[in-house]
């Protein structure tokens, strides 16, 4: 099944069913008016949501209406926990071999990982609000996952059997000053604003066999101002599987229902003919083409976002359909 949160003047918003094809929605009303809710107690009140999808899909819910992803919230609106990893290491050592700093053995067995601001997810359409242009404006294509109860200790194989729904995620960083956070070995904080979701989040199953191995082996859109900058396979080169970011997450402390799980920026490495690293399949933010960049040519000409700028995040199915809508939003200044 579909969920989203539909604004409706709240925190939370309303929640609703939406099609497998994205074309109809249902309030669920009567079931669960808020997601959260339904994570909190998903054994008894997912069967009943799961029935509601069924009949929308079939086209015999009572009171379907138009779905409009302008009028979606996040579909978990503010979440109990918000930590994202660092999944794919073609970015990691992208961006350090750009620095002329090498990977620390440990990151290929230990996932990296983050805990960001979760009170306030933006919307898929909402704007990116930032003070200032200068702070280096990036996206950052990705996957999440939500989680119902994780315990302490958890193994990887009981952080994949918590995970309750897929979503899209647009990681926003702010790399001017991600970058002195880093240099005093505390944050990430001010250089991670608020992260912006997909329309609707999925259950596992509506990805078919593209959910493998607590994977998406699926192709991750990305557009810059109109222009396509990424098809990224999500799939073979996710290093560690949502599972094991689950479980990294909860090695010293239990997670709660509703505890947001990212994969990282999307990342494929490549070569071009002439043995040079590449990037065959775009990018999934400005700072690896800026990176690559900086190999090729010793410095970068990419510049990062400005005000007014559009960038679009997608995944279809292998049948060209929208699996979780799209997240669309543009660069906007703080007003005074």
């Amino acid at each position: 099944m579909k969920l989203a949160s539909y604004k409706d003047g709240s925190r939370d918003g309303q929640l609703v069913v939406v099609s497998r094809d994205l074309a109809t929605a249902h309030y669920a009303t009567g079931i669960a008016s808020r997601l959260q809710q339904v994570l909190d107690d998903w054994n008894f009140m997912a069967p009943q949501l799961q029935d509601l999808s069924d009949a929308l899909n079939r086209g015999q819910a009572r009171h379907p209406f138009p779905f409009e992803p302008a009028r979606c919230m996040a579909p978990l609106p503010r979440a109990y926990q918000w930590v994202d990893g660092s999944a794919y290491l073609n970015h990691v050592e992208l961006v350090r071999a750009a620095g002329n700093s090498d990977v620390p053995e440990r990151f290929y067995t230990e996932p990296l990982m983050y805990q960001g601001g979760s009170d306030a997810m933006l919307g898929p359409c909402d704007d990116i609000v930032v003070p200032d242009e200068a702070m280096d404006i990036d996206f950052e294509a990705e996957l999440a996952v939500i989680t119902g109860d994780v315990p302490m200790a958890a193994t990887p194989e009981q952080g994949l059997d918590a995970i309750r729904l897929i979503l899209l995620a647009n990681d926003v960083s702010l790399r001017a000053l991600i970058t002195g956070e880093v240099e005093i070995r505390l944050g990430l904080l001010q250089g991670k604003p608020s992260t912006a979701f997909s329309p609707v989040a999925v259950t596992p199953d509506e990805l078919g066999e593209a959910w493998q191995g607590g994977r998406v082996h699926l192709t991750l859109q990305t557009t810059w101002n109109g222009r396509k900058v990424g098809l990224c396979d999500a799939g073979p080169d996710m290093r560690f599987h949502f599972g094991q970011l689950i479980a990294h997450a909860a090695r010293t402390r239990r997670l709660g229902a509703g505890t947001l799980v990212g994969s990282g920026t999307v990342s494929n490495p490549g070569v071009d003919k002439n043995g040079r690293r590449d990037w065959p399949k775009g990018y999934g933010c400005i700072a690896e083409k800026r990176a690559m960049e900086t190999l090729q040519d010793g410095a970068p000409k990419t510049e990062y976002m400005r005000f007014g700028d559009t960038v679009r995040i997608e995944m279809k199915g292998r049948g060209g359909e929208s699996i979780f809508g799209a997240i669309d939003q543009v660069v906007s200044p703080l007003e005074a």
